[in-house]
């Protein structure tokens, strides 16, 4: 028995062990890529960067304040139509699971969540920009909330479930209808994790180069219209990476090292805003 023991013990230690190393082994790129992307971008940050329009072809200087300007419109855009969406469908897959339309849009979900985005892109592009024959903001913002939808369904539906059925069963036993009830005591109970599924979804959404270059296209010029083409970092970035200029392949380098910046931001945003939440409900 004491001999069972020790070896499954030794066992236990060898695979705790093996999993370290294997969490080590996939974060060492990681940590590489991050490193060389703060080596390089932090340096060529400078105020220039968040004030000054793209200068011309060949010419040194400027910044990328369009696209920062056209990122955060486009984020905007993003969530004001992937938001919506996402949360209700995955509150009917949560309230409804065992239906056959639950079934088929539980289906798209995650069909959608492993489409390429640059798919989503061309689809966009048909959907939104042939009609009127023009790029536009809106075509890029309903590109990237297309790509933020299936993140936000499969978040929704799955933290809607894990809130006790007693609250529930207490809502309606005290006269509420499955309306009131789901959103006026299951959702705010999971609000938390719903949150941060939403941030989440932002920040992928954020790096996205593919949907863009069918849709938002990109503007060298201050543009804040919906309507027209506007300039995004992630367009900007691979227009200047794939440059012959050194300039602009120092500002690239800014761009990524902003986005990445931008990213983990939302992502500490999503940590803060769950614990304040959660003392909230706490309390």
């Amino acid at each position: 028995m004491t001999a069972n023991l020790r070896r499954r013990k030794l066992i236990s230690r060898i695979f705790e062990i093996l999993c370290g190393l294997a969490v080590v082994v996939a974060l060492i790129p990681l940590a590489m890529i991050l490193f060389y992307v703060i080596k390089e971008g932090a340096g060529s940050l400078n105020l220039d960067f968040f004030t000054k329009m793209p200068k011309p072809v060949g010419e040194s200087g400027g910044g990328m304040a369009n696209a920062i300007a056209g990122t955060l419109i486009l984020i905007g855009i993003a969530a004001l139509f992937g938001v919506p969406i996402g949360c209700i469908c995955g509150i009917h897959l949560a309230e409804y699971p065992g239906t056959k339309f639950s079934s088929v849009v539980r289906f798209a979900a995650d069909v959608l969540n492993g489409v390429p985005s640059i798919v989503i892109g061309i689809f966009a592009y048909g959907l939104v920009v042939l009609p009127v024959k023009r790029f536009s903001a809106l075509a890029g913002g309903v590109a990237l909330g297309l790509l933020m939808i299936p993140i936000v369904v499969r978040t929704t539906e799955e933290l809607i479930r894990l809130v006790p059925g007693n609250l529930r069963e207490g809502a309606l036993a005290l006269g509420a209808t499955r309306a009131r009830a789901v959103f006026g005591v299951i959702v705010p109970a999971a609000l938390p994790g719903i949150l941060t599924g939403v941030l989440v979804a932002l920040a992928r959404v954020a790096g996205e180069t593919a949907p863009l270059l069918f849709t938002a296209l990109g503007n060298r010029f201050w543009s804040t219209s919906l309507t027209q083409p506007i300039a995004s970092l992630t367009v900007q970035v691979y227009t200047y990476a794939q440059s012959p200029y050194d300039d602009w392949h120092r500002q690239a380098w800014a761009g990524a090292f902003l986005l990445v910046m931008m990213i983990l931001t939302l992502s500490i945003t999503a940590r803060l805003a769950v614990r304040r939440l959660e003392r909230m409900n706490r309390s």
